[in-house]
């Protein structure tokens, strides 16, 4: 089941490692600074923004 984050948090999310905005991907937060671009967990409904939480993003 998918966890969505309330778009309020959403707005004032930024990635720990490079303080870009993060989006909502399904079940994860991803960064959305195309150098970066890690995918953070949403446990229920709260989003784990810890670097050592992170994974690595997904190549095509």
């Amino acid at each position: 089941m998918e966890q969505r984050v309330h778009k309020e948090l959403l707005d004032i999310l930024a990635c720990p490692k490079c303080r870009a905005p993060v989006a909502q991907e399904k079940d994860v937060l991803a960064c959305t600074n195309p150098e970066c671009r890690l995918r953070f967990p949403v446990r229920d409904g709260i989003p784990i923004m810890l670097i050592e939480e992170a994974s690595a993003p997904v190549t095509p």
